[in-house]
């Protein structure tokens, strides 16, 4: 599952959205999420990078596993962990625990960056790494570690840093 980052000739700016546009965007969110629970299939790398830029942005970081199974379907799509404007507490153990309560044989990690631009940080990339080392030690396939920004996504596998 590689794909290079994708990136747009405009640079987007992020939007602000009104308390009416934001209940819409919620609506809209949970219509696909129901959706998706009934085709759990992400058929094509293209669908998952389309799914994370639509499901896992916000004003504040959110960090969101999707566990899959043996054939990659998805399991499930979990938030585990909202931080602020520039910072997710993330917790390896229980991502793992999430994990083989699920039965999931493998995972994708995403978070987001409000700020818009998806570079990962040096912390991001540590994080990845002890994530990484635990789905190792346990048998679990990491497929990527992607960060959405506005209007773009980075993947760390197609980067070389997974």
């Amino acid at each position: 599952m590689t794909r290079s980052t994708r990136t747009s000739a405009i640079e987007a700016q992020p939007l602000r959205f009104s308390a009416q546009e934001q209940a819409v965007v919620y609506e809209a969110r949970q219509l696909l999420l129901r959706h998706l629970n009934q085709n759990p299939v992400l058929t094509s790398w293209q669908a998952v990078l389309d799914y994370c830029a639509l499901t896992i942005r916000g004003e504040v970081e959110r960090f969101h596993v999707l566990y899959l199974d043996q054939r990659n379907r998805l399991i499930s799509d979990e938030c585990l962990a909202i931080g602020t404007v520039d910072h997710v507490p993330v917790y390896p153990r229980e991502v793992l625990r999430r994990c083989l309560a699920l039965n999931a044989s493998a995972l994708i990690i995403v978070h987001n960056h409000p700020a818009g631009d998806p570079e990962p940080s040096a912390a991001d990339l540590a994080m990845t790494k002890e994530i990484g080392n635990a789905c190792a030690s346990l048998g679990v396939v990491l497929h990527d570690h992607i960060i959405t920004g506005a209007g773009r996504e980075t993947s760390l596998r197609a980067r070389g840093d997974l």
